[in-house]
């Protein structure tokens, strides 16, 4: 059986990852290649509370989201049968709209970067991603991305913010460079222009993939 794939899409909220990722997924399928996709804050109870707080339905404190998220990160991870570990293991290539960089990135705002990291250890010692793609946009063209979509924000949706995480994000890159591997590509251009550019950072694990398939 051939080697699973674990690959992360991150970037702000406007910035394309889930449309991003469901073109390569789409990619993929058209050569073969067995994927799925998954997201976080998941579905599932904790994810489901997540939610319900980032909306604002919910009163919270910025700690309880980040202990939160790791949690339902860990329970993303480890479920039997559909988990993330579980279906890598089984030879599926992984395609994950945020993981543990969005943690760093937005909880950072709020709390000690070292703190979001070692909360999330377990999670990291469980599985690392063969790839975090980083879709790198303005945070003022996220914001109109994002208030053309909805008629409702949720929390982190303001330009300071979004300001703020951005800038994060490359710290926690920075901080983390020696144990992650990281690319980030320029999300400004047109969605086909996009896809291309972060298809060329993945044919290398594409290539291994179906090398290990034939043989």
């Amino acid at each position: 059986m051939a080697a699973g794939k674990f690959l992360v899409f991150e970037g702000l909220d406007g910035s394309g990852k889930t449309t991003q990722m469901t073109r390569i997924q789409k990619r993929l399928t058209s050569m073969g290649i067995e994927s799925v996709t998954t997201c976080e804050p998941t579905d599932g109870p904790v994810g489901s509370l997540i939610r319900d707080m980032l909306e604002g339905r919910i009163p919270s404190d910025p700690r309880t989201i980040a202990a939160l998220f790791a949690a339902d990160r860990t329970d993303h991870l480890v479920k039997p049968e559909t988990g993330v570990q579980a279906l890598v293991g089984k030879g599926r290539v992984v395609l994950c709209d945020r993981y543990y960089f969005s943690s760093y990135a937005y909880h950072a705002r709020d709390m000690d970067l070292k703190w979001i990291i070692t909360l999330n250890s377990l999670n990291a010692q469980i599985l690392r991603p063969d790839l975090n793609l980083f879709i790198d946009v303005a945070p003022e063209t996220c914001l109109d991305r994002i208030r053309a979509g909805r008629h409702r924000l949720d929390m982190y949706e303001k330009i300071d913010i979004l300001k703020q995480v951005r800038h994060n994000y490359f710290t926690a890159f920075d901080r983390l460079r020696d144990k992650e591997k990281v690319v980030a590509v320029d999300g400004n251009a047109s969605e086909d222009a996009v896809e291309e550019s972060i298809w060329q950072h993945l044919q290398p694990f594409v290539n291994s993939w179906m090398e290990s398939e034939i043989r």
